[in-house]
């Protein structure tokens, strides 16, 4: 058992779920505050594919600890967030320039001039972006899982990557393709999918995730339950999701080459000159500790650890990612020190 206890599935008194319109589009997020309602820092969280804001439940709570104020979005696609449909909307509104864009306005929105920037899996992606387009707002950032890729000035496509380093992102291609739409498609099968995704396993061994190919639709219904997702966690994610169902989320997948094309303005500014903190997942089998053997190249200020655990570090052993965090958080003087002692249940 964790010695944090999590934000709660169905209504938990140290965060408010609130929304903002940010940039024409309507945003869900968590909001907490420390309880003296004094904060040193504030902290914005952003979550990757397939997960949402509830995704950092374990690492609110002890930000909260620290005396940091939190924020964290429900990202475009997602929960009670707009799902701007493409077309007619182009598909740069799921991009990491917009995501920057709109956490930039976010920001502004709650009167933060200055933020910690923390992500994982997209999330991870976005906030190297962010730290990149708004070098003024974000002050620090931290990754987990996702290393930092530097803007290329050459555009090498999907298949292209498939085919030659990176076999394992095979998967993407799957999920921007339109064909998992047909078959994850209603509650029961979306319930079914947060099974497979989070560790679910058929009688025989079977798995939906191959990130070599995608999801394989014929072991759907085979998937059990698993450790990370279940009870009313995974009833709340369900019903989360099918707000707008999986495709807007599946946008994220399809804006490689608009990705490409914004962040051409970056290619002087490949270097991150905030202090940055990245934790490999050693179990992770898509982002794996070879994608991330560069990075030091590009960040002088990098702090690197590692937690034994799939990608889903956060959830399955929230206490040894905290204390990296927390650890490195102190290091940088941003954590006051009548906050510093964390031992014991938050």
């Amino acid at each position: 058992m964790s010695r944090v206890d999590a934000i709660d599935a169905e209504a938990d008194p140290r965060i408010q779920v609130k929304t903002a319109t940010l940039n024409g589009v309507k945003y869900e997020y968590f909001y907490g505050v420390p309880r003296s309602g004094k904060w040193s820092q504030t902290v914005f969280l952003i979550h990757g594919w397939p997960d949402l804001a509830m995704g950092w439940r374990y690492q609110i709570p002890m930000l909260l600890e620290l005396g940091m104020r939190v924020v964290a979005p429900n990202m475009m696609g997602y929960a009670g967030t707009d799902a701007p449909p493409v077309p007619p909307n182009p598909i740069s509104m799921y991009g990491m320039k917009r995501a920057s864009d709109d956490i930039a306005a976010l920001a502004k929105e709650v009167g933060a001039p200055k933020i910690i920037l923390g992500g994982h899996d997209w999330g991870g992606m976005v906030v190297w972006r962010a730290t990149a387009w708004y070098p003024d707002l974000v002050s620090h950032v931290f990754a987990i899982c996702t290393p930092y890729m530097p803007p290329s000035d050459s555009y090498f496509s999907l298949e292209d990557l498939v085919k030659g380093p990176l076999p394992q992102f095979g998967y993407q291609i799957h999920l921007a393709s339109g064909d998992v739409e047909t078959f994850i498609k209603d509650e029961n099968s979306i319930r079914q999918f947060f099974k497979a995704m989070y560790g679910g396993r058929g009688p025989n061994g079977e798995i939906l995730f191959d990130p070599h190919k995608g999801l394989i639709a014929e072991h759907l219904d085979k998937i059990g339950d698993n450790k990370l997702l279940n009870g009313k966690m995974l009833d709340y994610y369900v019903k989360q999701y099918n707000v707008h169902g999986i495709h807007s989320t599946l946008n994220w997948y399809r804006q490689r080459r608009t990705n490409w094309e914004e962040e051409q303005e970056l290619l002087d500014k490949k270097t991150i000159t905030q202090p940055a903190l990245f934790i490999q997942a050693s179990g992770d089998t898509v982002l794996t500790a070879d994608v991330a053997k560069h990075m030091g190249t590009f960040i002088p200020r990098l702090t690197r650890d590692e937690v034994a655990t799939s990608h889903w570090a956060m959830i399955q052993k929230p206490d040894e990612v905290n204390e990296i965090i927390r650890q490195w958080l102190t290091a940088e003087g941003l954590v006051d020190s009548k906050n510093k002692q964390q031992d014991g249940r938050l």
